[in-house]
């Protein structure tokens, strides 16, 4: 019972949005409400000299983005929920990605000025094809923005999501007056000086009351009053199967700057999102109630902390409870190991935990036994799928800067594609390395940390490569393969699975190679192994 109970308590989610809509600042509320952290940092303000709590590497304290994917965790109304805070920047889209096969649900924030963009676009693309539940949360609306109305339609029509606002807000910008909590039925009046306070909220049950007018005024009531009538006649009414099924998108609108609307985004989303869901391994569907354990690596994060250059692989537990010092199947490697400190991620301490449930998220001390996409279990054979790594966009050669350094270098490489971060080609004529990324700000962060983490120095330089394709011949001793393979010798290469590569120098050459070798298949993604 116990068991059953705790899997109940979980709520594991992410947080996905474009580029500066406001995710870590709101990611950073939730923890306040939480009572997990006592004053939050703002990201982009100078004066609050804290830096956001989810932004732990030195770069993106520089830049203000994150850049690489935080879990938090804290507990609230008798809920332990889990935060997969990712990066939002398109650079570090792939990170994004892998990190959506950990999450139950998610959060998608969307800024009341710019609207859909982009990225947020791609990002529910994929939560779609995996219905995922989402809840949408409209930020910034103490800015000037859009209309409600039309944003509503917005996120219909360009993600393709059947919408039913949750909250309404009263007026927007220098107008705004509050939000109006349709789930709950009351007001929240916004007074524009709460970044660190949690404002108390009035109920009205009816609408109709008059004291309505005295609280915001006779235009206002008049309006909110005709925007809840629209409401109801336009949009469906919530339903939570609906909801979990991933049909239907709640809606919400605040100002995660101005903790404005986050605590009817909590309240709401600990009642309604799911506890774990089931995951398909290759093998079969794995329920979280099952006894045995079951996790997958999501994630490896190395030198969380500069001093102790250690490696963290984050492990989504999917069934079973994974107890410290019991020894785990490794599945891939065949083996069996154990963990002396495994950790758990309160906020912004790390504590070592005895058992974790499903929906948990762990960080195991790894010495590199791990890769991403790796399946622990406690002795049953499973493969956990859906981690693909994409073809680059962008090819650079790396060269070492300091010859004295070359252990460093190539061990820092090795870590570092190891995490994920980018990938790694060695080409077959010369043995040079290749680094292929899905953006380029990822070089920068490359370089940056080789030099500070691993004391070693590179260069790039240019390499005119179109995209990289997973080579799967029909038939390794046919001779089209022979011969594709003696043609194409300078473009092939092998990536850090030794798997064969091709990179195709210009989609012209990439046409022409499919047809004169009809039989040799190119992947644009690799599924992990």
């Amino acid at each position: 019972m116990e068991f059953e109970k705790e899997i109940a308590k979980r709520r594991t989610f992410g947080i996905i949005s474009h580029p500066d809509a406001g995710k870590t600042t709101l990611t950073e509320k939730l923890l306040l409400f939480g009572g997990a952290i006592q004053e939050a940092g703002a990201v982009k303000s100078n004066k609050i000299k804290k830096s956001a709590t989810s932004d732990f590497m030195e770069i993106e304290r520089q830049r203000g983005i994150s850049v690489a994917t935080s879990v938090l965790a804290f507990i609230y109304k008798d809920k332990k929920i889990n935060i997969l805070d990712t990066p939002g920047h398109k650079d570090f889209a792939e990170d994004t990605f892998r990190t959506l096969t950990a999450v139950d649900s998610v959060i998608v924030v969307i800024d009341v000025a710019k609207g859909v963009e982009e990225q947020t676009e791609k990002l529910v693309e994929v939560c779609r094809m995996r219905n995922i539940p989402m809840i949408v949360f409209i930020n910034k609306l103490d800015r000037e923005g859009k209309d409600a109305f039309d944003l509503l339609d917005e996120v219909e029509q360009k993600l393709g999501l059947t919408v039913t606002p949750l909250s309404f807000p009263i007026g927007m910008g220098y107008d705004f007056k509050g939000i109006y909590n349709i789930y709950e039925k009351n007001i929240n009046l916004f007074s524009g000086n709460s970044k660190k306070n949690i404002e108390e909220t009035i109920a009205f049950d009816n609408l109709d009351n008059p004291e309505l007018e005295k609280v915001i005024g006779t235009e206002a009531a008049e309006e909110l009053r005709g925007n809840l009538e629209l409401v109801e006649g336009v949009y469906p009414d919530f339903d939570k199967e609906a909801y979990l099924k991933g049909a239907l998108q709640p809606v919400f609108f605040g100002s995660a700057l101005n903790n404005f609307g986050v605590r009817e985004l909590l309240d709401c989303f600990v009642d309604i999102a799911p506890s774990p869901r089931p995951k398909k391994a290759e093998e079969r569907l794995v329920k979280a109630n099952e006894k045995d354990f079951s996790g997958f690596v999501f994630k490896i994060h190395a030198n969380m902390d500069p001093k102790h250059r250690d490696r963290l692989a984050f492990v989504k537990i999917v069934s079973g409870t994974f107890e410290r010092n019991t020894p785990y199947l490794h599945v891939r490697q065949g083996k069996k190991l154990k963990f002396s400190s495994p950790n758990a991620f309160f906020a912004e301490k790390k504590e070592i935990v005895d058992v974790s449930y499903p929906g948990d998220i762990v960080g195991l001390h790894d010495t590199g036994n791990f890769k991403i996409g790796d399946t622990l279990t406690s002795g049953e054979e499973l493969h956990y799928k859906g981690i693909p790594s994409f073809s680059p966009e962008h090819f650079r050669y790396i060269n070492n800067a300091d010859p004295m350094k070359a252990k460093q270098l190539y061990k820092g490489i090795d870590q570092l594609m190891d995490e994920g971060v980018a990938q790694l080609f060695t080409l077959e004529m010369n043995g040079r390395k290749v680094i292929g990324t899905v953006g380029a700000l990822q070089y920068e962060v490359i370089q940056y940390r080789l030099e500070h983490e691993y004391g070693a120095k590179c260069t790039y330089e240019n390499f005119p490569v179109h995209k990289a394709c997973w080579v799967e011949p029909e038939d390794e001793k046919n001779e089209e393969f022979q011969e594709f393979k003696r043609v194409k010798q300078k473009f092939l290469a092998t990536d850090k699975k030794g798997q064969l590569v091709f990179l195709a120098d210009s989609p012209f050459s990439l046409q022409m190679t499919q047809q004169k070798y009809p039989s040799v298949k190119l992947h644009y993604t690799s599924e992990f192994e």
